[in-house]
């Protein structure tokens, strides 16, 4: 049975009673950064509460792994849209410990979309095409390579401003304790210097 008919009914309640209140805000991040971040379950409401982070303080886009696999993709183009239309001035990219693409088996993804009714002859078309399933399900041997190479395609990104710093990061999916990967300032901000 879909849980979605559960979820109508307390979105009505919510609205109903008003609850939306206290999570008014803007489109523009309070604290000017954009995190790209993993979809994970655990990092939901971990993750802000981590870094003291409410409603409407930051723009978070998020994906598997917090990996960019195309440098003209949704998520790229969602940083893009952050730092150029809302205001962000900094980026995070933040991957975690015991995520879900590390090391993730192609041949076995593939294998359950075949198990799920995907007929062999698609993959073979799209491999054909030029989609190659080891690139597309691109994934790392640890979180810290797969932020560093966010972190490489945002600063080389060819649209990018090179005065933004993409920071990168490693959050224990449990804890919350963030490890510094790269803290990335062209000159030391200023609350360091005076």
């Amino acid at each position: 049975m879909s849980i979605v008919p559960r979820l109508l009914e307390f979105n009505k309640k919510f609205v109903e009673e008003k609850r939306y209140v206290d999570y008014m805000t803007d489109k523009f991040p309070d604290k000017k950064i954009a995190i790209l971040t993993c979809m994970d379950t655990r990092l939901f409401e971990l993750l802000p509460k981590a870094l003291n982070l409410r409603n409407g303080d930051a723009k978070f886009i998020k994906n598997a792994g917090a990996i960019l696999t195309q440098p003209f993709g949704s998520a790229m183009r969602s940083i893009l849209v952050a730092v150029y239309e809302l205001g962000a001035k900094e980026v995070l990219v933040i991957g975690h410990h015991e995520c879900g693409m590390t090391n993730l088996d192609t041949k076995g993804m593939v294998g359950k979309f075949v198990e799920h009714g995907i007929d062999p002859l698609v993959i073979e078309t799209l491999e054909n095409a030029g989609i190659k399933m080891d690139r597309f399900l691109r994934g790392f041997t640890c979180p810290e390579e797969g932020v560093m190479h966010s972190v490489k395609m945002i600063r080389n990104h060819p649209l990018f401003p090179k005065d933004i710093p993409v920071h990168g990061f490693v959050i224990h999916p449990e804890t919350g304790h963030l490890e510094t990967i790269v803290f990335d300032y062209q000159e030391e901000p200023k609350a360091l210097t005076e």
